[in-house]
């Protein structure tokens, strides 16, 4: 069937690409009508990656599939349910919808034939047909490292999420990882609070704020990361969704670090995926009473490299990009570090106490500080705990709970 575009239509994706004459040449008009038609695709019922691409590969173009007769699609292997879907030209419709939703709101699309789709991702059994991403597109390009875990942290996991996402985003690495609460909130934020580049490959659209408590960190990915999804605009984090985005998380990075994770967790999904994909694998160890140190620990003995610092990460990658990286931290970092040094070095009586009570694998309640401290009176704890928590040296957790930072 072959899609015939009226003027309207036409009008619309002249302006999508912010052309400024009134009649546009023939080239230009056909290579936007094949960029929508790639959209429509990704939207069409039924219609997965592999097959796409199957029909995409033997017809020549996106738009072609959409020219075809339905005689042509099945003769291609395709199911007739699939077919009439294509065949009834609703989903370009749909898709003229979707284009415009994505520049309302500020979003690129990007298809795997695209020149800026990322090259590794392309290397994978079943790259997404397309991607929405909001944010700067030309992270998409640049040596990343995936790193994913629990959503439910301990202390310790948490802080070495962010310690070890911040060095090696000081040392020009992106950050990838879901923004899932836990561990991939804490290296997200690690890698931007040191002025670092972050990508997070959402479970939902890219509209789409989950979980809720990420609301400003959704916020600043945007402004001085990248988001990016494979599905549309407005889709739900269904929990089928979450397993089937951690291919694009391996996909896109070199490696990925798990930090934390039990038995079960769907972060053993990602590092199966980025085993099979031939990326590095990074375990970073724990105790061995925790249950979430389980999944580091079995990656490890299965072959894993065991993560202590960021140079366990750096030397594993290519000699290639171990050349582009920093050698050392930017001025910028450094000028963070020594402040942080300096705060530690100078802090009053009480609270040099206090901080030296407190550890950072394990949180400390609030009584456990009081008696520790006989000599201090509890508001003085606990005004120079808020000072602490000031100076960032000490974080406090719910119910009360303190933790030093590193």
């Amino acid at each position: 069937m072959l899609l015939q575009l009226d003027k309207p239509v036409r009008t619309y994706i002249d302006s999508l690409h912010s052309m400024d004459t009134e009649i546009q040449q023939a080239g230009n008009v056909d290579q936007a009508e094949e960029e929508m038609s790639w959209l429509a695709l990704r939207l069409v019922p039924g219609l997965g990656a592999r097959v796409a691409m199957r029909l995409v590969t033997a017809i020549g173009s996106a738009s072609g599939v959409f020219r075809a007769s339905p005689t042509e699609l099945e003769a291609l292997q395709v199911s007739s349910h699939v077919v009439r879907n294509i065949a009834a030209g609703t989903v370009f419709e749909e898709a003229i919808r979707e284009a415009e939703k994505a520049r309302q709101l500020g979003a690129s699309l990007i298809s795997i034939r695209d020149a800026g789709y990322p090259a590794l991702l392309k290397e994978i059994f079943d790259p997404p047909l397309l991607l929405y991403a909001r944010g700067d597109t030309s992270l998409l390009g640049a040596p990343s490292v995936g790193m994913v875990g629990t959503r439910k942290p301990t202390p310790y996991g948490r802080a070495m999420a962010q310690r070890l996402a911040a060095d090696l985003a000081m040392r020009g690495l992106v950050i990838v990882s879901g923004l899932a609460r836990g561990i991939d909130s804490a290296s997200h934020q690690g890698s931007l609070e040191a002025g670092g580049k972050t990508i997070a490959v959402l479970g939902c659209g890219i509209d789409v704020v989950y979980p809720a408590e990420n609301k400003k960190l959704h916020a600043a990915i945007a402004e001085k990361g990248l988001l990016i999804s494979e599905f549309p605009l407005g889709s739900f984090p269904a929990p089928q969704n979450f397993p089937i985005r951690n291919r694009i998380i391996s996909g896109i990075s070199l490696g990925v670090v798990v930090v934390e994770a039990a038995q079960y967790s769907g972060s053993l999904i990602t590092a199966r995926l980025a085993m099979e994909q031939s990326r590095e694998v990074f375990g970073v160890p724990g105790s061995i009473t925790n249950r979430y140190s389980w999944g580091p620990h079995v990656l490890i003995k299965q072959g894993a490299k065991l993560v202590q610092d960021w140079k366990d990460v750096v030397e594993e990658l290519p000699a290639t990009v171990q050349e582009s990286l920093s050698t050392s931290v930017s001025s910028d970092a450094t000028e963070r570090a020594g402040k942080a040094s300096l705060l530690a070095e100078s802090l009053s009586a009480p609270e040099r106490a206090i901080y030296d009570l407190l550890k950072v694998e394990e949180a400390v309640h609030i009584d456990a500080i009081l008696d520790g401290l006989p000599k201090l009176s509890s508001s003085e704890v606990l005004a120079n705990l808020l000072e602490l928590e000031f100076k960032n040296l000490v974080r406090q957790l719910p119910g009360k709970n303190f933790v030093k930072t590193f």
